[in-house]
């Protein structure tokens, strides 16, 4: 099973009131196989559909989950401009059900 990761900024504090990276696709798939466990874990993640972290600092990121086939996923990957850095907001999605910074993670 393909999962589409999608990154936003819902919530922006910059002067401007824009974020730099609006305009631009940032996603990653993630598979997450075929095994019964793989599968059930990305149902899971797929139930909720959509992640937020706020940063504390009138920042906030959301993270919109999809399943996708493997021609959209091809399509994805060729238009993403990667994931702005933040890999470890999936990570913590995959382990938590949640968006934990890694510090959170460890106290």
């Amino acid at each position: 099973m393909l999962l589409s990761f999608e990154l936003s900024m819902p919530g922006v504090s910059s002067w401007n009131g824009k974020w730099s990276g609006a305009g631009n696709l940032y996603a990653k798939i993630i598979n997450f196989g075929k095994t019964q466990k793989g599968e059930a874990k990305a149902k899971e993640i797929l139930e909720k559909g959509y992640f937020r972290y706020n940063f504390g600092d009138g920042w906030a990121a959301g993270i919109k989950v999809k399943e996708v086939d493997a021609k959209t996923a091809a399509k994805i990957r060729r238009k993403s401009k990667g994931f702005y850095g933040y890999d470890w907001m999936i990570n913590s999605i995959r382990m938590d059900m949640n968006i934990m910074s890694p510090s959170e993670r460890r106290e």
